[in-house]
């Protein structure tokens, strides 16, 4: 009986730690999907430009727009 309460307080604390860890893997989890699906976007977005381009013979010129992409991209990337 004597030692029940310190075991239930160090049960505590370890269940409390536990919780802790799993919390900051949920995020790091959280922060590689959303890196990962941005870049899957980004992907899809260049392959949909291409076939666009390859579709219209080139008709269709984009303006500069590599330079602003790439600023967003590393912008975007920071806020995530």
């Amino acid at each position: 009986m004597k030692y029940t309460f310190p075991a239930l307080l160090f049960a505590s604390l370890l269940v409390l730690a536990g919780c802790d860890q799993a919390e900051k893997s949920a995020q790091q989890l959280m922060g590689a999907a959303a890196e990962s699906a941005k870049q899957a976007i980004d992907d899809t977005h260049k392959a949909a430009e291409q076939a666009l381009s390859d579709a219209t013979g080139g008709l269709i010129q984009k303006k500069e727009t590599t330079e602003k992409d790439s600023e967003e991209s590393e912008s975007s990337s920071e806020t995530i």
